[in-house]
This record gives C-alpha cells, structure tokens and sequence, in this order.
C-alpha cells in the first residue's frame, strides 16, 4: 500500500533503528535516563528554551501545557479546526476543567485582532481567559503556516492581558523549512511549544513540550499525574534525536512531492478545490463524479491510502516513506481516475 493517510505512518530508518539499539537508557521518574536527559536538552536548546519534557505523545505534550497553564474555571482561546479541539478527546475539559473560546480564522490561522476582540473583560459571569493556542502548521487547513509577525502580533497582546501563549508544533519544522525561518525566534514568543518527533521526522514514537524551567517542573508532576512517566525510553528518545539530526531538512522533499499530487488533482473534473500547498499536505475538494469517501475507496483499490476528512474534502499527507515510484505511481493513478 502507498499510504498518505498520515506522517504518523512513517517506520524508522535503518540506520534510525541502530542508533536507537545503542542508547543509553536508565530510569527517567528518578531523572537517570542519560538518552531522554540529552534529547530534553537538545529540544530546549533548539528553541532557546530552558527546559524540554519528553512525553509519548503530542496529546499529551498540549494537554500538560494547558494543564499547567491554567486553572479549573478558565477559558482557552483556539481556532475552531485546532488540534487541541478537534482531536484530544476533549482533554481541554476533562483534563484541565477549561471552557474554550472557538474562533473562526483563515485555514486554522488566527489573528491578534481576533484574539483581542475574545478576551473577556474582569465579569464573575465569565470565564477567564487564560491562554491562547495556536497550531503551526495547521492540519486541517491543508498544512497552513503563520506569518511570524503575527505571532508577534499576538504575543504582545498576550503579554498586555497576561494570558499564556501555546504553540501546538505538531509539524513546527515544516513550517521552519518552508518559511527558512530559526527555530529560536520561536522560543522568544512563545511561552510553550509542543514538538512532535513521530510525524514527518520519522521517528516512532514521541514528543517534547518545551518551556522555561518552572513551567516543565509543573509539567514534569502533571506528566506523573496523567501517567506520562516512562522508565527506560532511552530508545525511544534517542529515534527523536536521530530525527532532529537528520531528517529536517529532508522535509523540503515532502513539500515538493506534495505540490506534484496538487498538480495532477487540479486538472480533474471532480477537484472543484485544492487548498494552497505550502508544506507536505495537500486537501482537495471532491464533488461531481465522486464525493471524498468514493474517492478515497477507489484510491484504495489501487493500493494508495487516503483520509476522507469529510463528504467533501480528501487529504493527502506526504512522508519520508512515500517514495520517488511511490509518487509517480499515485500520480499515474490520479490521471487515469
């Protein structure tokens, strides 16, 4: 199967594999696991941050910074498409008693306009606002990166009203190589910053929540509380490390095989949309001769695995797993549909 469902599909390298055989590990609840210690580290330093937590996963990395962020009673600003929203099971309320202020922005991107017209003023009948969310790139809105003076933008009204400032990273180096930015301008506006390590860096399992070090103290205690403590996953960090050495700059590759399957789908009669390509997903409006789930279950008799995000929309996510044949096969098939 050539399987564009998801980045989180992608298997380790081989050489990814060795470099995890060898790692060091200990036990990380005591802080003893030398692995996880660098990878914390390493995290931290790339976006001139303090302090890194390593967690299994990227729900969990939001969700503890929403948690240590804020207090039952108070209220999240996000974009309505927001992963924090659409896809952690409801953690916002259940795990941190939060109300969430929904906004409705430009492919998942919100503006410090908006932000500033959401925050509550000082009313007992309302909740308070305590943090703002962002997601960077945008799942939803076809991998959508921010301007950065934007996030500027925000960031000083964050300050002005004292709300925590988040940044869901998901897939942060996706945007950091389409947009040639540094990651450190990242750690000078935001406050916390979710990394994933298991999308398009290819490795396993895995992420970081960086911040400075009070912030991931609190973390590191909320992360026992919600059974993120891990042992001996010095293995497992050292595939986050592997990644953070070798497969960033390898993303650009994705970004350009995505722009080819946007190519070929715009000269289809029943694409009447696909959303502006700027990193590795690509999401096409379906209607006509097929809507997006028989799309996608045609696609799936010819061995080629796709989302259908909704009856309209179809999503094509590219990886360091699809390859140069890959490719060409999915586009040979889309010409033929």
């Amino acid at each position: 199967m050539i399987d564009f469902r998801s980045d989180t599909v992608t298997l380790p390298t081989p050489e990814m594999l060795a470099f995890m055989h060898q790692a060091p590990v200990g036990d990380d609840v005591f802080g003893e696991d030398p692995s996880i210690n660098a990878l914390e580290a390493k995290s931290a330093s790339l976006f001139g941050m303090e302090a890194g937590l390593f967690c299994p996963s990227g729900t969990m990395t939001n969700q503890l910074a929403i948690k240590t962020h804020t207090q039952a009673g108070d209220e999240v600003i996000c974009e309505e498409l927001s992963h924090v929203y659409q896809y952690e099971g409801g953690g916002i309320a259940s795990n941190s008693g939060c109300s969430v202020k929904l906004l409705q922005g430009n492919r998942g991107r919100i503006t410090a306009s908006q932000i500033l017209a959401a925050i509550h003023p000082e009313d007992v009948h309302k909740p308070i606002s305590r943090l703002i969310s962002l997601e960077n790139t945008c799942n939803r809105g076809g991998g959508a990166c921010y301007d950065f003076k934007e996030f500027e933008e925000i960031q000083k009204i964050a300050k002005t009203h004292h709300l925590g400032l988040h940044l869901d990273g998901a897939r942060i180096f996706n945007a950091i190589v389409h947009k040639k930015e540094d990651s450190k301008q990242y750690g000078k506006v935001f406050d916390s910053i979710s990394i994933c390590l298991s999308k398009g860096l290819g490795a396993p399992v895995g992420s970081v929540l960086v911040g400075d070090a009070a912030f991931i103290k609190k973390a590191r205690r909320w992360r026992k509380v919600f059974g993120g403590g891990m042992r001996q996953a010095g293995s497992l960090a050292a595939a986050g490390i592997y990644a953070l050495d070798h497969h960033v700059d390898r993303l650009k590759l994705d970004h350009q095989k995505a722009l080819l399957i946007k190519e070929a789908l715009v000269k289809k009669e029943f694409v009447t949309e696909v959303f502006e390509v700027e990193t590795n997903i690509v999401i096409a409006k379906i209607e006509g001769k097929y809507n997006a789930t028989q799309l996608a279950s045609l696609l799936k008799e010819h061995h080629i695995l796709v989302i259908a995000m909704t009856p309209a929309l179809v999503r094509f996510v590219l990886h360091l797993d699809i390859t140069d044949e890959m490719l060409a096969t999915t586009i040979d098939t889309i010409e033929k549909l």
